[in-house]
């Protein structure tokens, strides 16, 4: 098997794992709290998104691992997680709080795409090894991060999908 299949191979299941541990386990327990308290957990897990500046490290990744990767990988990374700590520092005051919230997720989840996007313009799939111990973060954290950015968005958003139906007047026919 080359490396790049091993490498899309892993990255799916690592998606299809945190789906099926998310559906079991997190959505249930995200679902049972306020709107604040799940954005808070989530602020929570993509705080640690400072990690992401492995992706400069030598010796922990390859010396070949493309710059044009790793660099904005990094920093949008540390974008995202400053922004989570902002919100997590913030939240007693629920104007600024939100606001955070909205825009860590708004610069967590483009980073993530464009890290797909750099990542395969790149050519990374074939030379996943340069990632070297750095490999976990693509295969296991970003599906999580992912699916909780997704939830984050349908948790802000929901809210304005019942102002709606109640202007259209569904809500009194649902």
């Amino acid at each position: 098997m080359s490396t790049e299949s091993i490498f899309q191979t892993h990255l799916v299941l690592g998606y299809v794992a945190w789906l099926l541990c998310f559906g079991a386990y997190i959505l249930p327990w995200l679902t049972s709290m306020d709107s604040v308290k799940a954005h808070r957990a989530i602020a929570t897990l993509h705080s640690f998104r400072f990690f992401g500046l492995v992706f400069l490290l030598p010796g922990v990744v390859g010396p070949n691992l493309p710059a044009s990767f790793a660099t904005f990988a990094a920093f949008g990374d540390l974008a995202a997680g400053l922004l989570a700590m902002l919100a997590l520092v913030t939240i007693r005051m629920r104007p600024v709080f939100w606001l955070f919230v909205v825009a860590f997720n708004l610069v967590g989840m483009g980073d993530l795409v464009l890290d797909y996007y750099h990542a395969i313009q790149a050519g990374l799939p074939a030379r996943a090894g340069e990632l070297g111990a750095a490999y976990t973060i693509p295969i296991i954290y970003v599906p999580l991060l992912m699916i909780t950015h997704v939830f984050a968005f349908y948790l802000l958003l929901r809210p304005l999908a019942k102002a709606a139906r109640v202007l259209t007047g569904e809500a009194a026919v649902s």
